[in-house]
């Protein structure tokens, strides 16, 4: 009588919590360069090999490499006792931080990072944690961001390798063709939705609008060929300056980051400059309207807490903003990626 129950095991929960340490294993695996040199290798090398060119442990290596092959990034390969590696197709086209054109560049800004730390302070306050993090005041969202130009490279170079990936599906959920002059306002930093929209659309033209030093940064290290139809507008503050005219502007990643006032506020400006018969694009990370996800939509919305005014919203929260500031025939559409668009006319 009375046999013990079985014990149910948390299997999703202990995963979650093993989350960070699965960041780590991948940021330090490419921070090392350990994909970059099993790429450019004739053969699969041991972890000596490895730890001797990256400058690293033995056995720490040993470990690493073990998790990198755990998570599918690192093929093991048998070779009489000894364990040798190489670079799986994913780990090769994904995590490569100089030699694949699609690659994520696995660097995360300092100031995620640290801001992060206080993501319970943030929750129990309802601001964001730059004066914890950084002793800067919480009203400049970019001071820490781009306090330094290694920090702006890095957040520009992430950015960069994101639009690489998501940026096609984004300026192709809605046929853009009619818009022959775009503004692609903050620039999504290193110009990369402009390349993608020059690509998709021949005839169209592009100016981006950003801060100097952004600008400058861009041109440096991400527009190695001229592009006759990617202009730049170097005076960059959109609540303030006059906005270049357009056929379409281009707001990606910029709302997220401001209250709803300051995004009504922004938008207002947009529809002033904006010509007639003109259109605004916004790509964000869509919420679903009842909650429910997506998970990496919810997620950084929390990263909005602890670093910025704003948050993530659904399509009917940004159609809501958008016709507060006179645009209408709003449309919206999910792309299967992380980013999705948002289309209203003027």
């Amino acid at each position: 009588p009375g046999a013990t129950p079985a014990v149910a095991y948390p299997r999703k929960i202990l995963e979650y919590m093993e989350g960070f340490l699965i960041s780590k294993v991948v940021f330090s695996s490419c921070e090392l360069g350990v994909f970059d040199l099993l790429l450019g290798a004739e053969r699969p090398l041991s972890a000596e090999e490895i730890s001797q060119a990256v400058g690293t442990s033995v056995d720490g290596t040993e470990r690493l490499l073990a998790a990198c092959a755990g998570l599918q990034l690192l093929n093991i390969h048998q070779d009489g006792g000894r364990l040798l590696y190489s670079n799986t197709e994913s780990g090769q086209t994904f995590t490569m931080t100089r030699s694949s054109p699609l690659s994520l560049s696995l660097t995360v800004p300092e100031p995620s990072t640290l801001c992060w730390h206080y993501l319970t302070d943030a929750v129990r306050e309802g601001r964001n944690q730059y004066e914890k993090a950084f002793g800067v005041d919480a009203k400049d969202l970019f001071q820490a961001l781009y306090r330094s130009d290694e920090e702006m490279v890095k957040f520009m170079q992430l950015m960069n390798s994101i639009w690489n990936i998501c940026g096609k599906e984004v300026v192709t959920a809605f046929d853009l063709s009619p818009f022959k002059t775009i503004c692609d306002l903050g620039g999504s930093c290193s110009g990369a939705l402009a390349k993608q929209c020059t690509s998709a659309y021949p005839e169209c033209t592009v100016t981006i609008f950003d801060l100097p030093k952004v600008v400058r940064t861009s041109r440096e290290n991400f527009f190695s060929e001229a592009n006759r139809r990617i202009g730049f507008y170097e005076v960059g503050d959109f609540f303030k300056d006059p906005l270049p005219g357009a056929d379409l502007y281009i707001l990606a990643r910029i709302l997220h980051d401001w209250t709803d006032q300051r995004c009504i506020e922004l938008l207002q400006r947009v529809h002033q400059a904006c010509r007639p018969g003109g259109s605004v694009l916004l790509v964000e990370a869509l919420l679903y309207e009842d909650g429910s996800g997506p998970l990496t939509a919810q997620l950084y919305s929390l990263n909005m807490l602890v670093q910025t005014e704003g948050r993530e919203r659904s399509a009917a929260q940004y159609a809501a903003l958008l016709t507060a500031a006179g645009f209408t025939s709003i449309q919206h559409r999910f792309t299967g990626k992380i980013y999705d668009a948002v289309l209203a006319r003027k």
